[in-house]
């Protein structure tokens, strides 16, 4: 199998690389973070068309194929609407919707038979106070997915997201650091506890693995029970 990651150096970018090597061949995208691991990777702006579409064409001339694109980029800023800036909205914005609608845009011109897997956020699916701004940017993410699956059918191209509850990463650390927030987000969580990468990463894996390709526009909620219960 081959698989692309863009925004591979974050928490769930680090432990689904560790979870694949061995098993798939890796090509990686960051953009702050250089990676320590022994596999090829590539500075990529994922907020630019044309970067994200010749990091997509260096996986083809590398292995001939692309099974998989797993996009990752992704920002928290928790605040009231009335709060936000015009910078922090265009930021969120960018970092979270035209990053994966740049991957979709590669993966219609460039891509056959793959599974693309877009991250939105448990957030989009309920009302929580001070997240008007990421839910704005995931909601999005997730129509794309679903209008993408219907475009890109005819070419075997699967889209689907991944909506994960509060998961322990350095992303939210500002969050998870802070024990009486932390607590209050446990006690949210039916499961009583925050998500960890590897919870994530293991729907990644179950989503891009070949043997799984009747999936497709299609949006899994995994957070410990957040989002569907009181």
């Amino acid at each position: 199998m081959n698989t692309l990651i863009i925004g591979a150096a974050g928490g769930i970018g680090s432990n689904l690389v560790e979870g694949l090597m061995g098993t798939s061949n890796l090509l990686l995208g960051y953009f702050n973070s250089s990676l320590s691991v022994p596999v090829e990777s590539h500075q990529v702006n994922a907020t630019d068309f044309q970067s994200v579409h010749l990091f997509v064409e260096k996986g083809l001339e590398k292995y001939g194929s692309v099974d998989a694109i797993v996009c990752l980029p992704g920002s928290l800023i928790l605040k009231p609407a009335h709060r936000c800036s015009d910078e922090e909205f265009e930021n969120t914005i960018n970092t979270n919707l035209k990053s994966s609608f740049s991957v979709v845009r590669a993966a219609g011109a460039l891509l056959e038979n793959s599974s693309i897997v877009l991250m939105s956020t448990a957030a989009a699916s309920i009302g929580l106070s001070n997240h008007e701004l990421i839910v704005s940017a995931k909601a999005g993410v997730e129509g794309l997915a679903r209008s993408a699956a219907k475009t890109y059918a005819r070419k075997n191209l699967r889209f689907n997201t991944i909506s994960p509850g509060m998961v322990e990463t350095p992303l939210t650390s500002s969050i998870t650091s802070n024990e009486i927030v932390r607590k209050a987000s446990e006690k949210m969580h039916v499961l009583q506890r925050i998500g960890k990468p590897r919870d994530i990463s293991n729907m990644i894996k179950f989503l891009i693995n070949p043997e799984n390709d009747w999936i497709t526009g299609q949006n899994f909620i995994v957070d410990g029970g957040l989002s569907s219960t009181k």
